[in-house]
């Protein structure tokens, strides 16, 4: 980063206090994996993941230093949608994004909290997401949920190192004795005063309830099933209810073809009573993911309606209503969702970028946020601090996250207050990228009732760098 950029911060930054740290090493590498067997989603199936690995190095004025590290999923195809371009052009802008995004945050030499690291650093990332859609001459700009995605590993090492460096939890070092501002400098004026730690669990909830994810193309039943995976695994949902114990099932949706949402989530119903029945298990939930393909809310009042009539037992059991129409909330103004929330909270989830876009959202009525390591460690503890503040339905949901993703969103679903749930899909569709993490937090990677256990997660840092 150039002088002249530090010069542009904050004045408050010359107030460190002596907790404050700075970063003395960054590095980033890339690892690849296929899927067992596709996920579709968004009217796309996706069958491969790249993985940010990022490590770093922080240090206190004294001298002394601690590393942490995180991962995320690169998810090209869910944060920058762009018909027409390739899967390894949108891929390879992040991998560029990422290594700009590396640079600029080693180049940040200033003693300060994770929190601020972030928020000084965020215009510069997206200016280099301009710099890299320039570069590669790409048709569309790579969007901010993008840019969100390909920072989220850095910001999340960095809180894990910081954390390391006080010998305790990351959302332990979130108040004001080790934060130089309070949340009104973060978010806005109705926060003076307030600091994160005040909307925080300070240890981990015991457990957290698991969503397990059914694609649009999955199969449910053997009968469906037209390759075989082969690996002892489950590969229909009927299987995996009593492998997992499934307590709670998100359900993809095309958003554009009404009757088959409908008998969708009907069959999945269907399934899912009998396959509960034989486990003498009643109290499960649905969450219904349109994938902003809804073309507007009327398309959402069809669908409750018609569902109703047709299995009246799954519209009860369904808990919310997962971004329904297009994510740019401020170009179409009039997909207003205060009808929909008035039967299930409809919680936003890729227009969720910032506290612009959970206003924005509450005022078109939406009623509930979904939360995502993804977006950012800094970012989704923000925005669970304005969800509750506003008092919105608060749930977690993944970017398929194996391994150390898995356990930063298990660990932001434990420590926010009033979450209802954590999506962890990886299990289903990447289970490679698990190996040798079951070892360490079983309670989060074996799971047989339902319910993920988080013991081991109220040690130092966020406990994703082993």
């Amino acid at each position: 980063m150039k002088r002249r950029a530090f010069l542009a911060m904050p004045a408050i930054l010359s107030a460190a206090p002596s907790t404050d740290a700075r970063i003395d090493e960054l590095t980033i590498g890339f690892q690849d994996y296929l899927y067992r067997a596709p996920y579709k989603f968004g009217g796309k199936e996706v069958d491969r993941v790249t993985m940010l690995n990022v490590r770093c190095r922080l240090s206190l004025r004294g001298g002394k230093s601690a590393e942490g590290g995180a991962s995320m999923s690169l998810g090209n195809v869910w944060s920058f949608p762009a018909p027409g371009v390739d899967y390894d052009v949108t891929l390879g802008a992040m991998k560029s994004l990422a290594e700009k995004i590396a640079r600029i945050t080693r180049g940040f030499t200033a003693y300060a909290h994770p929190l601020d690291v972030n928020f000084a650093l965020e215009p510069e990332y997206l200016k280099a997401a301009a710099d890299v859609t320039r570069e590669m001459k790409l048709p569309l700009p790579v969007p901010k949920l993008c840019v969100l995605v390909t920072a989220s590993p850095v910001d999340a090492a960095i809180h894990d190192a910081f954390g390391k460096l006080h010998s305790r939890s990351s959302y332990a070092v979130c108040g004001q004795d080790f934060v130089r501002s309070d949340l009104a400098h973060y978010l806005n004026r109705d926060f003076r005063g307030e600091y994160l730690d005040q909307y925080l669990s300070r240890k981990p909830a015991p457990r957290v309830r698991m969503y397990h994810s059914v694609g649009a193309s999955d199969a449910l039943t053997p009968g469906e099933v037209k390759k075989a995976v082969g690996d002892g695994l489950p590969e229909t949902l009927e299987q995996w209810i009593p492998y997992n114990g499934v307590t709670a099932i998100k359900i993809k949706l095309n958003g554009a073809d009404l009757a088959w949402d409908v008998d969708r989530v009907a069959a999945i119903d269907a399934v899912t009573t009998a396959a509960q029945a034989r486990r003498g298990f009643r109290d499960w939930v649905y969450s219904l993911d349109f994938n902003e393909r809804c073309p507007n809310v009327q398309y959402v009042l069809d669908f409750e309606r018609q569902l109703k009539g047709k299995a009246a037992s799954a519209f009860e059991r369904v808990q919310y209503i997962e971004q329904p129409t297009a994510r740019d909330l401020a170009a179409n103004p009039k997909s207003t969702m205060f009808e929909a929330a008035k039967l299930r909270p409809v919680v936003i989830d890729e227009s969720l970028t910032g506290l612009d876009t959970l206003l924005l959202a509450r005022q078109m009525g939406y009623t509930g946020v979904a939360l995502k390591a993804c977006k950012g460690q800094s970012g989704t503890l923000l925005m669970a601090a304005a969800a509750q503040k506003y008092k919105m339905f608060r749930c977690v949901q993944d970017l398929t996250c194996p391994g150390a993703a898995l356990v930063q969103s298990v660990g932001i679903a434990a420590h926010v207050p009033g979450t209802s749930a954590v999506e962890a899909n990886a299990r289903e569709y990447v289970p490679a990228a698990n190996a040798g993490w079951e070892e360490k937090f079983p309670g989060i990677f074996v799971v047989r009732d339902g319910w993920m256990r988080t013991d081991g997660l109220d040690g130092n840092g966020l406990c994703t760098s082993g």
